[in-house]
């Protein structure tokens, strides 16, 4: 008999690393997967930052580091947030952790009890409503759909605020859709927050670099909520460092204060090589960044493209991070003579076995009527992709 806890038998296993490891095992038994299923850049880590790693060897940084990241790390983080953001955080007030991933849960258990209500915004990242659950919160989803580009208004979050609302969070650019928040947009969220005492965002900036229109507009940057929001970073996405596991906040100093004690027993400190490569990540010239950002601006381009010429496929540009989002209601409740297309996750994984095209379904996001594609991968890959998923869809009737 297996005695394991209510929690973790509530949590779901996550969509995005079980689509990976499926198009994995087939790889493994000699199928020809691409996969667009992933959440990470297709490039290697820029030579300058591996150099500072290697340095940090020699230099035996090898022993255990500060819970909340070396010094000179969290002031290169702070200059980083007041340079880029316009953000005034204290390297007192930032807080290393073992990736994004890892900010966000710590800011979420230092922050909620059991029965607070936290809104998100759906389409959301898959992570932030087991995260919540695991809290002991209550999520609380307001949808959005293609039609509003996927984007909330500032009313639809007031009308859903109560007395036990604690904490909103907020991610643009986003994860799963590629839309990104207008100042305008996020200026009246912001108007709402200020009205309700004791009601915090966390804002979820860790697709910062890689924007397409407009410059990118941190939740904090408000000054009339600053005191109330927690800003989450690190350097997976932009560097491309997703294996290194580097991830930052800039908080309030009693919320950093919280996180670091509960990172003190958890984890403790993060790997010291992974700090010395990020701190030369945030000092490296800018220039290998913009290459991968516009690389991605192309891909945007040529998956749209593609993806609009399958029937049925309903598709919104995005305007950062790398990922696209169509609807494919169009295609429930088709069939090709053996299997029904019940649900966009039913249609993900015939797209995997028939097209050998790995992709997530948008259940796990709260848009169970999309799919979610990320175009981290070559111009040939999106290209065959495309055409596998063309000819696949062209079976169903």
């Amino acid at each position: 008999m297996e005695y394991l806890s209510d929690r973790i038998k509530a949590m779901s296993v996550s969509q995005t690393l079980a689509m990976s490891q499926k198009s994995r095992d087939l790889k493994e038994r000699g199928v020809d997967v691409i996969n667009l299923s992933v959440g990470e850049p297709d490039f290697n880590t820029p030579d300058e930052i591996k150099e500072a790693a290697k340095r940090a060897i020699d230099e035996n940084y090898t022993t255990y580091t500060p819970v909340n990241g070396y010094a000179d790390l969290r002031e290169a983080v702070s200059e980083k947030f007041r340079v880029e953001n316009g953000l005034n955080y204290s390297s007192d007030q930032i807080v290393v952790s073992c990736g994004g991933k890892h900010s966000l849960i710590n800011v979420i258990l230092a922050m909620i009890n059991p029965g607070d209500e936290v809104i998100l915004l759906a389409p959301y990242w898959v992570s932030y409503i087991d995260q919540v659950k695991l809290a002991g919160g209550v999520p609380v989803v307001i949808n959005a759909t293609i039609d509003n580009d996927f984007k909330v208004t500032a009313e639809e979050i007031e009308s859903a605020v109560t007395p036990k609302t604690r904490m909103i969070i907020i991610n643009s650019p986003s994860n799963p859709t590629g839309m990104v928040y207008t100042r305008e947009e996020m200026e009246k969220i912001a108007r709402v927050v200020e009205k309700h005492e004791g009601l915090f965002v966390m804002s979820d900036e860790i697709y910062e670099h890689i924007t397409f229109a407009g410059d990118h507009i941190s939740m904090a940057s408000f000054d009339s909520i600053f005191d109330r929001v927690i800003t989450v970073n690190g350097v997976s996405k932009g560097f491309a460092m997703t294996g290194w596991r580097i991830g930052y906040i800039g908080a309030p100093l009693w919320i950093a204060k919280a996180c670091n004690k509960l990172q003190g027993q958890i984890t403790s400190g993060v790997a010291s090589i992974s700090q010395r490569a990020a701190l030369a990540a945030l000092r490296s010239d800018p220039a290998s960044r913009e290459a991968m950002r516009e690389a991605f601006l192309r891909r945007r381009d040529l998956i749209c493209s593609l993806l609009k010429e399958i029937e049925g496929f309903r598709v919104r540009v995005p305007q950062g991070a790398f990922y696209v989002m169509p609807d494919i209601s169009y295609y429930i409740g088709k069939s090709d003579g053996e299997k029904v297309i019940g649900s966009s996750d039913d249609l993900a994984l015939y797209l995997l076995e028939k097209a050998h095209v790995a992709m997530v379904g948008g259940t796990a996001f709260g848009a169970p009527e999309c799919i979610r594609i990320s175009y981290a991968a070559s111009d040939e890959n999106i290209k065959e992709a495309v055409a596998r998923i063309k000819r696949a869809l062209g079976q169903l009737s």
